[in-house]
């Protein structure tokens, strides 16, 4: 995840006409009205009884879009949110296929300290297994550059969608996404524009092309599932559309690494905010575990961020950050285990923590001896335990040149312009790669891991492959290798800055059930 990244649903107000008076037009607003199972018709009238009109009616995930002055409240309504932002981010179909030409190391492979300690190398996994084109793992974050040229190979075209509307500015008239690329402001479905899906993309599935650098399931399939702005939100409404396209289109693993905004804890009854602002919560709360639910229960495997944080999910005490939209709604508010970061906190999901070169968690992950399922290298800039010198203690993965340009880490004529970026010339053609670290770049690891076992384990199904989510869990657990905690028990980052670990060598709150293992993951038997 990147701040902690993620966002939400674009405020949109409609005005609704005046019948035959001169008054000023009610102002309405379009919400998700979430009901309690079996109740849709009570909603509805619970909807009308506010003065508004229903547009739809979501059954699998039971809830309304209604467009009314007011929320709609009543026993029949789990939770009301308004459809604006409150979510941010923490290609032609391939030829099917397994590949099985002997490999070399990727050019650019030296840099990559993450896929060594995974054993995701030409000596290591790759000898064995570097996933089916047949595997499809769906990417729902800020987009994918598909034409990047160590990408393209394995980009999914046909399967990959963008869920999301770009919107220039907020609801206060602050710039968001900045002006508009692309007609209606929609971006295709093979563009980013922020850079960190690129990102995650080109460490679950960069190809093993002779360029740049090679991700840990090179062999499988990405499918772009955008449900992120350009300026990092991600929506609940885009968001839970992509993970009910991924459940209804063979999408055997998606990857996560973001957290729904604007609250980076969601609280369903926090005596510090509105009635509102709980309804608005419990609605998060409601639509995500259903989203999720779905996806999951129709063969995808849900792979999570666990956040940036630096803080223990078992025993939060304050969010100092939420809500994140619009800009300058933030507030500071005391908090307790009832509040949830979703979606690392949701069933059903496997939540990743980070750790940096020297295999200590990273300063920034949050981490809990329940949360924390599996950890992945996500890079750590303030690892001391190893020879690595700065930006080389991040992850090194793809970028796309427009969203390098805009940050104005590269120059006019493509020159990097800081250590962080890297570019890669070959025939002519130019490829671009930078550091990046967070969570957000742990997930995508274990996300490869689980291609890797879909393409070993896999039966055939909807999409090309499928493999049941709670024996892929079962097998990702067996593909990590034991770290246990501090013999301390904890871990002093800095004077203001100590992690306590919990738990076994085998399962604590640090690494969860241990640190993933290409390696492994490819040797097990599977039985």
């Amino acid at each position: 995840m990147r701040k902690a990244v993620f966002a939400g649903l674009a405020l949109t107000l409609l005005t609704t006409a005046c019948a035959a008076s001169q008054e000023t037009a009610a102002v309405s607003t379009d919400y998700l009205v979430f009901y309690a199972p079996g109740q849709s018709r009570a909603a509805t009238d619970a909807v009308e009884a506010a003065g508004g009109d229903v547009l739809s009616d979501d059954a699998a995930l039971g809830y309304l879009v209604a467009r009314t002055p007011r929320a709609p409240s009543g026993p029949a309504i789990v939770g009301v949110l308004s459809d604006r932002p409150i979510g941010e981010v923490t290609r032609a179909r391939p030829a099917a296929g397994p590949r099985r030409a002997a490999v070399k190391n990727e050019p650019l492979s030296s840099r990559q300290w993450d896929m060594r300690m995974i054993g995701a190398t030409a000596s290591g996994s790759y000898k064995k297994e570097i996933g089916n084109h047949k595997v499809l793992v769906g990417v729902i974050d800020t987009g994918i550059d598909g034409k990047h040229p160590d990408i393209a190979p394995n980009f999914n075209r046909k399967l990959s969608r963008n869920f999301v509307t770009d919107r220039p500015k907020d609801s206060k008239g602050k710039n968001l996404d900045g002006p508009c690329e692309f007609k209606g402001c929609k971006d295709p479905a093979d563009h980013d524009d922020d850079g960190h899906g690129t990102h995650v993309a080109s460490t679950i599935a960069s190809p093993l092309n002779g360029i740049g650098i090679g991700g840990v399931a090179p062999g499988v399939s990405l499918v772009n599932l955008r449900a992120g702005t350009d300026s990092g939100y991600f929506f609940l409404k885009p968001t839970m559309d992509a993970l009910k396209y991924a459940g209804d289109h063979g999408i055997d693993v998606v990857n996560m690494s973001f957290y729904v905004d604007p609250w980076n804890f969601n609280c369903p009854a926090n005596p510090a905010d509105t009635p509102a602002q709980q309804s608005e919560q419990k609605a998060i709360i409601a639509g995500m575990t259903r989203a999720l639910a779905y996806a999951r229960a129709r063969g995808v495997t849900l792979i999570s961020a666990i956040g940036n944080g630096s803080t223990d999910l078992g025993d939060p005490k304050q969010d100092n950050g939420s809500p994140d939209y619009p800009s300058g709604a933030a507030k500071s508010r005391k908090i307790d285990n009832t509040c949830l970061n979703i979606p690392a906190e949701l069933p059903g999901v496997i939540a990743v923590t980070s750790v940096g070169p020297s295999k200590r968690k990273a300063v920034y992950s949050d981490y809990g001896a329940e949360q924390a399922d599996v950890s992945a290298p996500g890079g750590d800039a303030l690892d001391t335990g190893t020879s690595l010198k700065g930006a080389a203690r991040e992850i090194l993965a793809a970028a796309p040149r427009g969203a390098l340009r805009a940050a104005t880490t590269i120059d006019a004529k493509g020159k990097p312009l800081t250590s962080s970026v890297i570019r890669e010339c070959k025939n002519g053609t130019c490829s671009y790669y930078q550091y990046l670290e967070g969570t957000s770049m742990a997930a995508p690891h274990v996300s490869g891991v689980a291609a890797l076992l879909v393409a070993r384990f896999g039966k055939p199904g909807p999409g090309g492959l499928q493999l049941d989510p709670a024996r892929l869990e079962s097998l990702l657990y067996a593909s990590t290798y034991d770290r246990g905690c501090p013999a301390s028990g904890n871990y002093r980052y800095s004077a203001d800055a100590t992690h306590a670990c919990v738990g076994s060598a085998s399962r604590n709150g640090f690494y969860g059930n241990g640190i993933i293992s290409a390696q492994k993951a490819v040797t097990i038997a599977g039985t």
